[in-house]
């Protein structure tokens, strides 16, 4: 969320960085000109009140005055009555419209970093760097449900759950739970990050402070009958594990790694990617998340995504990374980078992690801070989080990359210590 008074003071740079986020005028026009009518309305209680609530203080101190002199006060006790019915009256009416007002900035998305490339779509996206060239076949390569006919299963997917869900079978099942120790264990042990276990049903509060809710209820599972939400990702449990709390300095920055399970509603655009492990309803992921200092926050993000970057390098897919432009990024970023496998298969690369900086964002909505020194002012915090890795679309990246001829797939090396030793899946 941004903050109150940036937005009540730069009304036309968030009109600005709106139309920058591709917000058609006719939207940003409808949202800047509620905003500042209930601020307007708002002050204008708020002003009020407070007028009335020093008022009554100064005739309190009159009437005590009146009392202490053995002198009538009744008709200043009758005045004093008709102006506390009027604060009572008017109370709850300016605490309304400060919660349409936050309910309005809640849907304000953030500010992109001037680093940031301005344009309307990932057409403006910035490539940065790339590792290792994509590998060239003697033979046509397969995509990775056509490698996998008795490693995933969709059809029994299909029956159990639904559309877009898949059963893993042997190689396969035991390749995402390698994956699953590789990633965690390299964050651990070679990145540093504290290893979090946290639960799938979350509440709204979290969804809240991550910037899920209000925007994005459409694209997630909720609970029937309960404030229950199930985790679109880990970003949500574990930036909320210090949801309104006051950090020190000293323990800054924090990193946490977590894998679980995640769920997401919608499963991307109509007719594409309806085959395969790349958009499914649940899907597994370790993810990376810190809090910072805001002076910090920028240089953790390029260590933050370099990390992500080592997992594959460790695995030899190759990659590029790519940052994405205003137009294109998410809701509550401020910079984002996305990595991108090289999947043989269709012959494309295909974003496998993104990696983002929420500068304040997050923090303000989950009241997240900390303090420089004893007795200072809070401050927000920084968060970040990102993909190391989406592990569904880093076993579809082996499985293609690694195939052979006769349809097995080569174990990267880094993989064989968590798979027994095992070099070869076959089909």
């Amino acid at each position: 969320m941004l903050d109150l008074k940036y937005v009540r003071d730069h009304l036309e740079d968030v009109d600005l960085m709106l139309a920058n986020r591709n917000m058609a005028e006719a939207d940003r026009r409808d949202l800047l000109g509620k905003f500042r009518d209930l601020d307007q309305k708002r002050r204008a209680l708020l002003g009020e009140v407070e007028a009335l609530k020093a008022r009554r203080n100064q005739v309190n101190e009159e009437i005590t005055a009146l009392k202490k002199n053995g002198r009538p006060a009744e008709e200043l006790i009758d005045r004093m009555k008709t102006v506390s019915a009027r604060i009572k009256e008017l109370d709850p009416a300016a605490n309304l419209v400060e919660e349409e007002e936050r309910a309005l900035l809640l849907t304000i998305p953030n500010r992109p970093d001037e680093s940031v490339p301005v344009g309307p779509d990932d057409s403006a996206n910035l490539e940065v760097r790339r590792w290792l060239d994509p590998p060239q076949f003697p033979f046509p390569p397969q995509n990775h449900w056509e490698l996998g006919e008795n490693l995933m299963d969709f059809t029994r997917a299909g029956k159990i759950s639904g559309s877009r869900f898949a059963v893993l079978a042997g190689g396969a099942a035991r390749l995402t739970r390698a994956l699953m120790n590789f990633m965690l264990e390299m964050h651990v042990g070679r990145h540093g990050y504290r290893e979090i276990w946290p639960p799938c049903l979350i509440n709204s509060d979290s969804m809240r402070g991550t910037g899920q809710l209000p925007k994005f209820a459409g694209d997630s599972f909720k609970i029937e009958n309960s404030d229950y939400w199930l985790a679109p990702t880990a970003e949500v449990p574990v930036t909320n594990l210090h949801r309104d709390e006051i950090l020190e300095a000293g323990q800054l920055p924090i990193s946490y790694t977590a894998y679980t399970p995640c769920f997401r509603a919608e499963a991307g655009a109509a007719g594409r990617d309806t085959r395969g492990l790349i958009r499914v309803h649940q899907f597994d992921k370790v993810e990376l998340v810190k809090f910072t200092r805001p002076e910090d926050s920028l240089d953790a993000l390029e260590q933050l995504t370099g990390h992500a970057e080592e997992v594959l390098r460790q695995l030899k897919l190759p990659y590029r990374v790519v940052c994405l432009s205003t137009g294109d990024m998410g809701f509550a970023s401020a910079k984002t980078y996305d990595l991108e496998v090289w999947l043989p298969g269709p012959g494309l690369y295909r974003e496998i992690s993104s990696c983002s900086c929420f500068t304040d964002f997050q923090a303000r909505r989950a009241n997240i801070r900390f303090r420089r020194a004893k007795g200072a002012k809070p401050e927000f915090v920084h968060t970040l989080n990102g993909s190391g890795l989406a592990i569904g679309r880093t076993l579809a990246a082996v499985l293609e990359n690694y195939q052979n001829p006769d349809g097995t797939v080569t174990v990267p090396e880094a993989l064989r210590p968590f798979m027994g030793g095992q070099e070869l899946i076959e089909n």
